[in-house]
């Protein structure tokens, strides 16, 4: 109990719960019909869907915790981490899993399309929300899937190549959804984001860390990078890292006009050396600090 599941291959995870294996590089499961299951927390080294209207209480998604009180989807790349702990109790789950190797989609669109598909960066306000079409759409996605394993017909790989494929487009379009709702809250995420700067410079944590990074408030807010920056470009018309430049700049400006040197301020946001905030000061501005320095001098 509480060892973690390392699934190398598409059938490791069937395997382990007792459900049939159909193809080497392929695996469907319908939990309703493989009854009551241990729970696993899985390190996924293939691709995997799950689309459940219940997921167990207290489940591992990325970082965090993800608490389902809805129909939801939820997408592992290779190296990501989902799941609960096996506590040694056990569950019924409904709905469905599909898990699928990486050399199975090498060189198809799905493999091409990778980088657009942002819901594979996971973290726990980002599992798709399905509503009952929804949910009908994918449950027949996986059992056309199903059914061209168990029959094993000619062309069934790429058949379900293109099922896959057409999988992850219904994804995109839910997470597009999903993001245009949570954008609608522009107000909200700008002012969380302000937040979590401040906060950082009040806690002292660029003495440690250096100045903040992306990384850094996109966890803070429960995000991932590539989401969180898809809402702040979405929200603000710039990237998180402009934005965060932009915080740090007129930072600056405050604890130069109150007499602090360069250095001083440099040291005192974060940066390792003065010049990486006189060449980000100049390339934000136009002017370097001291120049800024001599401008309130003459005003």
């Amino acid at each position: 109990m509480n060892e973690m599941l390392i699934i190398n291959t598409a059938n490791d995870y069937a395997s382990d719960i007792g459900a049939p294996a159909y193809h080497q590089h392929v695996s469907v499961v319908h939990f309703d019909e493989v009854g009551k299951i241990r729970h696993s927390l899985n390190r996924f080294n293939v691709y995997a869907f799950f689309v459940q209207r219940n997921f167990p209480s207290d489940l591992a998604y990325g970082a965090g915790r993800y608490a389902a009180d809805e129909d939801a989807l939820l997408a592992y790349a290779p190296g990501q981490v989902g799941g609960k702990a096996d506590d040694g109790s056990v569950e019924q789950y409904h709905g469905w899993a599909l898990l699928f190797d990486p050399e199975f989609v090498y060189g198809t669109e799905f493999e091409r399309n990778i980088d657009h598909y942002h819901f594979f960066s996971y973290n726990t306000n980002e599992a798709l929300r399905l509503t009952e079409e929804e949910l009908a759409t994918i449950g027949h996605i996986m059992t056309s899937i199903r059914q061209e394993l168990k029959e094993g017909k000619p062309h069934a790989d790429r058949i379900i190549q293109d099922y896959i494929l057409l999988l992850s487009d219904f994804c995109n379009r839910f997470y597009d959804r999903q993001f245009q709702r949570d954008t609608a809250s522009r107000d909200n995420i700008l002012a969380r984001f302000q937040e979590v700067l401040h906060q950082y410079y009040r806690q002292g944590k660029q003495h440690a860390k250096g100045v903040p990074t992306v990384k850094y408030c996109a966890e803070e807010l429960c995000m991932s990078a590539s989401y969180f920056g898809d809402v702040v470009r979405k929200t603000l018309g710039e990237s998180p890292i402009h934005y965060i430049r932009g915080f740090i700049i007129e930072r600056a400006k405050m604890l130069i006009a109150s007499g602090k040197t360069v250095a001083e301020t440099a040291y005192g946001l974060g940066f390792e050396y003065p010049q990486h905030l006189t060449r980000i000061f100049k390339k934000e501005t136009g002017i370097t600090p001291s120049g800024y320095l001599a401008s309130l001098k003459t005003d």
